[in-house]
């Protein structure tokens, strides 16, 4: 049985957790994606809804704790995902509808691993060649008459739709933000977004 203490107690708990939760709500703004959009504007809105995601995961965090590993054998790391999701950007944005030739950003060929390598990193850089990407993708988006605009995909020697690789993109983003979930968890305990 249950003393009257106890359920003051856990009262006083769950006021404490629905405080905390007020509080990491209001330091996400992330802009929800519509819920009656069209398919463009859809895409659009979910794929920046999961590069805030990602920024959000690492907010607050100290250059050592983004490079912080999931575990000893492992390259895994928040500022990797950064640098890696910063490769992916350019290379499915840039490259097909822009630049077929532009370097990658952290190696001089096409070696997606290159970016997990974060021993000199700092978030400044990657930061800022992430955010660098998302606005060159966020151009040629917007540049594009349709989702049906076709650009060449060097790495695999073809043509892709804007579709397609919008699709992609955000397939790439919710699989690493989910690494990005115990990868934040386990630094410091947050969890969520």
């Amino acid at each position: 049985m249950t003393s009257y203490q106890d359920q003051d107690q856990d009262q006083d708990q769950d006021q404490d957790q629905d405080q905390e939760q007020g509080q990491e709500q209001e330091q996400d703004a992330r802009v929800a994606p519509p819920k009656l959009g069209g398919e463009r504007e859809t895409l659009r809105a979910f794929l920046d809804h999961q590069r805030a995601t990602l920024a959000l995961k690492c907010a607050g965090l100290t250059d050592d704790e983004l490079r912080r590993r999931s575990m000893p054998t492992s390259t895994l790391t928040l500022l990797g995902l950064v640098r890696h999701l910063a490769e992916v950007e350019r290379a499915w944005f840039r490259r097909p509808f822009e630049d077929q030739d532009a370097p990658m950003v952290w190696s001089d060929e096409i070696d997606f691993q290159a970016a997990y390598d974060v021993r000199a990193s700092t978030r400044a850089e990657a930061f800022a060649a992430w955010e660098a990407e998302v606005e060159t993708s966020r151009r040629v988006e917007r540049a594009a008459d349709s989702l049906d605009v076709a650009g060449f995909q060097p790495r695999w020697g073809e043509e892709v739709s804007l579709r397609m690789v919008m699709v992609h993109v955000l397939l790439e983003y919710g699989r690493h933000n989910g690494h990005a979930d115990f990868l934040r968890e386990g630094i410091d305990g947050a969890v969520g977004a």
